[in-house]
């Protein structure tokens, strides 16, 4: 990747500390994972700014002054924009990768931001995708795979390849994507685009979701409800009147939620 201007080593500094990592003594899988899923848990995967109307942050700059100055989360473009920033400056190979999102059915038209990091192997990484894998997949690998959050594989195809999650044997599309380096500034017409569309899923409801720090326990909070998965176990909350925002400053807005604790006051209803 092209080192990109816009950030510095005290923002590197003050990444890993939004993570609540060191920094890495090696470019490894290990540390790679670290990274990986401490930023799942430390950075939400959340539209809130998108959803009222603002701009997506498209710079290097602009994502480091949302999620590490700020506190905040984002979408894929920002959340993967960053992190394969942050990768690069640790000293790992990073690749930007377009991908088109099939989880509504065949699509051509990329749509999603994803990371490939280049060890002794090639691997698929990404913290901008919900509720999805958080364990760095091995590109050079034909048969499934632990992805943390169930079982997922890569098939192949004329078109691109394509990451599948196993459900009941089965594999179900995620997003297809070509393993074709892309400048980061690329993504900025297509993340305006989306942004702007009134009638993209995007733009209907807000979201926020994020790992809570053990296995594959994670918070979700939508316009109506917010869900708690803890050890396999759902739990659903109807929200209220004026109680959306109470329940974002609760899990989303302090930029950092302890791993795997419940904020002061709330119930996961166990």
């Amino acid at each position: 990747m092209n080192k990109t201007p816009g950030g510095s080593t005290d923002h590197v500094d003050a990444y890993l500390k939004r993570l609540g990592v060191e920094r890495p003594d090696a470019t490894d899988v290990d540390s790679l994972a670290r990274l990986t899923f401490a930023h799942l848990v430390a950075v939400p995967f959340e539209n809130r700014e998108i959803f009222d109307g603002r701009p997506p942050a498209v710079s290097i700059g602009d994502m480091l002054d949302k999620i590490v100055e700020n506190g905040q989360g984002g979408w894929c473009f920002e959340t993967n924009g960053a992190f394969g920033w942050l990768l690069d400056q640790l000293g790992f190979t990073v690749r930007y990768l377009g991908a088109a999102v099939l989880l509504n059915g065949p699509a051509t038209v990329i749509d999603h931001l994803t990371l490939e990091v280049q060890l002794e192997r090639p691997y698929l990484v990404d913290v901008g995708f919900g509720d999805s894998f958080h364990r760095p997949l091995d590109l050079s690998r034909g048969r499934e795979q632990d992805g943390g959050a169930g079982s997922f594989v890569f098939v192949p195809s004329p078109q691109g390849t394509t990451l599948a999650r196993l459900v009941d044997g089965v594999p179900e599309a995620q997003y297809r994507f070509r393993r074709v380096t892309h400048r980061l500034e690329e993504f900025a017409p297509i993340a305006h685009r989306m942004a702007a569309d009134r009638e993209s899923r995007w733009r209907q409801q807000p979201f926020a979701t994020r790992l809570l720090g053990t296995g594959d326990d994670r918070v979700t909070l939508t316009a109506d409800r917010l869900t708690i998965r803890r050890c396999g176990e759902r739990v659903e909350t109807q929200l209220g009147d004026g109680e959306w925002l109470e329940r974002w400053s609760d899990w989303f807005g302090s930029g950092n939620q302890p791993a795997g604790s419940l904020p002061v006051g709330v119930d996961d209803g166990q």
